[in-house]
């Protein structure tokens, strides 16, 4: 059987927008995943429309789309033209459960929720001949499954190939998430088995490892033994973490002597009433200042997200957002202006109060206002997010940002890390041109290697368990 799998580009490839480097870190690991369940006869074609040319004039058995938001009326599209040629089309991914009825119109199955358990039993059905229109997940489990067809990844055309994930979903529950309504229905995080990610890790080449789960930390037991596990193994890698998580117990610590060296911290708002907004009582009453105090003491970079446009935020949201960032030494800042997408309790409740705007999902890319604001304007919100890039990545701020640190090493480790991701656009360029990305990867692991605090061990205690009223993440 012939399978073409397609992750089609986000809106943003056809605009000015856009930045070849930040679509070329990560391969589409979801559908390598789900390749694992097809036959080792079957002929498969794996493209990923972000960093290479999709090619449609060919006539595939079957063809896999994987829908987002952003992406969907593109996906849309292709999987329309591939059924005016008699392929049958399936789709699935984070907006087919969000809104299954408009993505039926565009295809021949869907699938509801994460794969592993319904692309086995969907692929029995068609090769019987009885294919059904709609796979719900249900059973959440990721013991068992197949190694992830990695030699389907064209490794060449990505700077971080080694990306990998061990969990699915999250345990918290915040309410503009979009990962929650995909996890509905049954378990919303769970974890592979910690021998069977082991065996993952050590199949990858090279040092460096990127983990894509929502949370990394989010299973104190599970992260604690892989980290174990993975002492010894010589590896530098990246993750998410909250930063309830990081102030919890000895798991930061644990992570960082496997070789953790850069964490996505989910900040978001300094306003607790923000927080309670979102649901994301992870955050409230944390320490803020302290987590960052001892990630840095653990030589930890930090990439901090941030999220404007909630209803408590003024006028001045923007200038301290990015003073607090370039003030605590983050290294990376990623901002956001809030999007209600369809499928989560944020889209529900705004929709239901009337101040959704439009239902153009090119919109929903986080950088343009689709909902009825309180405080802030429309346009002051747009600008002042953009306002915000700039001056985060100013040189003025990177350098003063780097001199946060209390060690000449992790000072240049800071600015080489800010610098190169934002500052050598060009050359970023010229580099995937030549197809010479990849080799870029020794330099990534050099900046990432170990940098040690003029401190003895941390310099932020642990929180006791039972201080936690009842927050905690296993």
């Amino acid at each position: 059987m012939k399978v073409k799998m397609i992750l089609p580009a986000l809106t943003e490839a056809e605009s000015p927008l856009w930045r070849p480097i930040k679509y070329s870190l990560f391969p589409p690991l979801g559908l390598a995943t789900l390749a694992a369940f097809l036959s080792p006869d079957d002929e498969i074609d794996l493209q990923d429309q972000h960093v290479e040319q999709l090619r449609l004039d060919d006539e595939p058995d079957l063809v896999m789309i994987q829908v987002y938001i952003t992406n969907a009326f593109r996906a849309y599209r292709i999987a329309d033209h591939y059924r005016r040629k008699g392929c049958y089309v399936i789709l699935g991914g984070l907006h087919v459960t969000s809104l299954p009825e408009e993505a039926m119109a565009h295809a021949d199955s869907i699938f509801i929720g994460p794969g592993e358990d319904t692309l086995p039993r969907f692929l029995t059905d068609f090769r019987k001949g009885a294919p059904q229109r709609v796979y719900t997940s249900d059973n959440r489990t990721l013991a068992g499954i197949p190694p992830i067809r990695r030699d389907l990844i064209k490794r060449h055309l990505y700077l971080v190939p080694n990306s990998i994930v061990v969990t699915r979903g999250c345990p918290h529950h915040c309410n503009f998430c979009y990962k929650d309504a995909f996890f509905g229905g049954g378990k919303t995080f769970y974890t592979q088995l910690v021998d069977e990610a082991l065996a993952e890790i050590d199949r990858l080449p090279g040092r460096h490892l990127y983990f894509l789960d929502d949370h990394l930390l989010g299973n104190t037991k599970f992260a604690a033994a892989l980290f174990e596990g993975m002492r010894g193994m010589n590896r530098v890698f990246q993750g998410a973490s909250t930063v309830d998580a990081i102030l919890r117990g000895n798991l930061i610590e644990k992570a960082a002597d496997a070789g953790l060296r850069s964490l996505f911290v989910g900040f978001e708002t300094f306003s607790p009433q923000n927080l309670k907004q979102s649901n994301k009582k992870q955050n409230l009453e944390k320490d803020y200042t302290r987590a960052v105090n001892r990630l840095h003491s653990l030589g930890i970079m930090i990439n901090g997200s941030f999220v404007f446009g909630l209803d408590d935020d003024d006028r001045d949201v923007f200038k301290r957002t990015v003073d607090w960032g370039v003030n605590h030494g983050i290294t990376t800042a990623t901002y956001h202006i809030l999007t209600p997408y369809p499928g989560t309790a944020l889209y529900r409740s705004m929709d239901a109060e009337g101040r959704i705007l439009t239902h153009d999902w090119d919109r929903y890319d986080t950088r343009q206002v689709v909902y009825q604001t309180k405080i802030l304007r429309a346009e002051e919100l747009e600008a002042g997010y953009w306002w915000a890039y700039e001056n985060f990545y100013s040189w003025k701020n990177i350098a003063k940002s780097s001199l946060h640190h209390d060690t000449v090493k992790h000072i240049a480790k800071h600015f080489l890390y800010t610098g190169g991701w934002k500052k050598f656009e060009p050359l970023w360029n010229f580099i995937i041109k030549t197809g010479g990305l990849n080799t870029m990867l020794p330099l990534l692991e050099s900046i990432l290697s170990k940098v040690k605090s003029r401190e003895n061990g941390s310099i932020v205690p642990p929180v006791p368990e039972n201080t936690l009223a009842g927050l905690v993440d296993s």
